[in-house]
């Protein structure tokens, strides 16, 4: 052994190795450029609406390194153009070579560099600001044919909040004045009569071949004969109505052309309000649709519940349905199919079957034959409560997949009464008891009845993200209950509406939505009041269930978060290194999970409400991996406002490998 006088200098000879030795480890390693790069070219990833992306540089074990690249202000909030309290910024945007396009929720389009968030150009569609919630979810790119040059070769597509369409050079951001009537159409002709605010677009347009598709927004439980929810087709240069489909039975005659304001489509049919999905080589179209309006009584709609909540395939080149997919029977719900048709691949008896999968606010995901729309696992129709309101009925059975089962709980009993304290949760078991509910599809009652899920869902907007590779499905759910009563006309007293009550005009019957709350305003659902998943379709199992987002935003004074799972707005993305991007959640951060096994690997802080889809590009070798998201928040969803769009991605130089 060495004498203690010469231990102590190898002693800090070796701990000077190690420490240099550890730095050494510790210092950045270049970006690995060796991996794909992709853009983003469709709102949702791709014309399917896959929102998975094939990038790696961002991965597990690097997420964490990810900083803020660059910000870009569109300068709508705090705007004075519009009451913040009916603003939503929702986009997500489309790339295109190195640039970036995207709106804004009042109706401005920008193009902005991929690279660095310098802004490009900036549209402003100038609209009237009316509708229920202003906001504009994307927007879609026209492309000529490969040597087409000049003014307008390519061309950005957006729908306004008063109901117009207009049509942008991709290039410059100025008008396409050829397109429509000095570049832009209105929707609202051939409709009648349209109120303020009734009818407009808040989900991008969508373009196969030559011609751009839109649908739009009819607000919910104001009459039974709002402007019909006719879905169109336009040449992308002129603007010329190639075709329309009025979605109403087979065999219903058309409506002849209407002078003088009269409609030239149906009144009252269900409208396609969410996003479109295209298959380019079948040269097909799938739209989801909602219910007929109103939402909450149907005894007048005349068979107009054929295409209600369903998914419908359209032929592209002629408007005529190719099949159609009901989700739910005379909806009476609000149960739209809210969420994107997803085109997937599904694997059966050892051959992929080309597929679309549909999310629904039951909590319900349909797998569905592509080309015939038939269920590829089976469906069963099973018996469901039945009304007991008079002049209504309601269908005697609702279709519920086998493969995947429900992903969402389908009866809230007065046991399961949630509250953080015995008052609050005694007050829920009371108001729970004191409600029809049998379960979901118990249809809404004079004396009040549980709606559960919620109008929220299940599954919104934000749709599901498929990751091939792994045949994983990831989606939000929202778990919010909701108490529906029907109120007699007559015995609705004088003067203003009040709050939560809807006039369903042209019915007997006026609605009341309430919260299933206490009375501290806590949900009387247990939580998680929101979980993200991811389904496999080998299975059809939840691989992994976890609650997502935190209360750190709901009570501002307390800043501390705890993680029971809140309501969300937005969807997943995914990509092949196995990470899960998403905003979406009532806290303002954006997040990064393992896709396969639900855990939190990172998240970031956002100046306002992350309630948009990201997405995320890598232009060329040379390039970092980039993610995006819309931070402006929600305003009916009282999440923090704002007007950013932010891009993180990993340093110049990184930490390969450190968690």
């Amino acid at each position: 052994m060495l004498p203690a006088t010469l231990r102590l200098p190898r002693l800090i000879c070796w701990l000077t190795i190690a420490a240099l030795s550890i730095a050494a480890s510790d210092e950045p390693a270049p970006l690995d450029a060796s991996g794909p790069t992709a853009g983003w070219p469709s709102y949702g990833g791709d014309p399917g609406g896959s929102r998975y992306s094939p990038l790696t540089q961002i991965t597990p074990e690097n997420v964490t390194d990810l900083e803020v690249a660059w910000t870009y202000r569109t300068g709508d909030y705090p705007g004075g153009r519009v009451d913040v309290d009916k603003t939503a910024f929702q986009a997500t945007p489309i790339l295109e070579g190195d640039t970036l396009y995207f709106c804004s929720p009042l109706s401005r389009a920008f193009a902005i560099d991929a690279r660095t968030g310098e802004e490009r150009w900036i549209f402003d569609a100038a609209p009237s600001l009316e509708g229920w919630t202003n906001t504009c979810r994307g927007v879609a790119l026209w492309r000529g044919a490969k040597g087409e040059a000049g003014p307008c070769a390519g061309r950005i597509f957006m729908g306004t909040t008063d109901g117009r369409l207009v049509a942008v050079d991709a290039d410059t951001g100025l008008a396409c004045e050829a397109f429509g009537d000095a570049a832009a159409l209105d929707l609202r002709d051939g409709l009648g009569d349209v109120g303020p605010g009734e009818m407009y677009m808040t989900s991008p347009p969508t373009v196969i071949g030559d011609v751009v598709v839109t649908g739009s927004l009819v607000a919910d439980n104001r009459r039974v004969d709002p402007p019909g929810g006719v879905v169109r087709a336009f040449d992308v240069r002129s603007g010329e109505l190639r075709w329309a489909f009025d979605p109403v039975p087979p065999g219903t005659p058309p409506l002849p052309d209407g002078d003088d304001g009269e409609p030239r489509f149906h009144r009252g049919t269900p409208n396609a309000w969410s996003i479109l999905s295209v298959d380019p080589e079948r040269n097909l179209v799938f739209v989801p649709f909602g219910n007929p309006s109103p939402d909450y009584f149907g005894g007048h709609r005349r068979g107009f519940d054929y295409y209600g909540s369903s998914v419908v395939a359209l032929d592209g080149g002629s408007g005529e349905p190719v099949w159609r997919f009901q989700t739910v029977h005379h909806d009476l719900w609000d149960y739209d199919v809210a969420s994107q048709p997803v085109l997937i691949d599904v694997w059966k008896d050892g051959r992929a079957i080309p597929a679309v999968a549909q999310a629904t606010k039951m909590g319900h995901l349909f797998l569905l034959d592509r080309g015939s729309g038939r269920p590829i696992h089976p469906v069963e129709e099973r018996p469901v409560p039945q009304t007991d309101v008079p002049g209504e009925r309601t269908a005697p059975t609702q279709p519920f997949p086998t493969f995947p089962p429900p992903l969402h709980p389908h009866r809230l009993s007065p046991e399961d009464a949630f509250g953080f304290l015995p008052y609050d949760r005694g007050a829920c078991r009371e108001l729970i008891a004191s409600l029809r509910n049998e379960g979901i599809f118990t249809p809404p009652s004079l004396g009040g009845s549980v709606e559960y899920p919620g109008i929220a869902g299940g599954a919104n907007w934000g749709s599901l993200a498929f990751d091939p590779s792994r045949r994983l499905i990831v989606l939000t759910q929202n778990h919010i209950g909701e108490a529906k009563t029907l109120i007699r006309r007559e015995d609705m007293p004088p003067g203003p509406l009040p709050k939560r009550v809807s006039l369903q005009e042209g019915t007997p019957y006026l609605v009341r939505s309430d919260g299933l709350v206490s009375p501290f305003g806590v949900p009387c659902v247990p939580p998680p009041w929101g979980s993200l998943m991811a389904v496999s379709l080998d299975t059809g199992e939840k691989v992994w269930e976890r609650p997502f987002g935190t209360t750190r935003d709901v009570i501002p004074f307390f800043p501390i978060g705890f993680d029971l799972g809140m309501p969300s707005m937005g969807g997943p993305i995914v990509t092949a290194s196995g990470l899960v991007f998403i905003g979406a959640s009532m806290d303002d951060y954006l997040r990064a999970y393992d896709v396969e096994t639900g855990e939190e690997l990172w998240r970031a802080r956002l100046p306002a409400g992350g309630q948009a889809t990201p997405m995320t590009y890598r232009i060329g070798t040379d390039s970092r991996q980039y993610v995006v998201i819309a931070a402006g928040g929600h305003s009916k969803l009282g999440t923090n406002l704002g007007d950013s769009l932010m891009a993180f991605a990993l340093p110049e130089n990184t930490r390969a490998g450190r968690k």
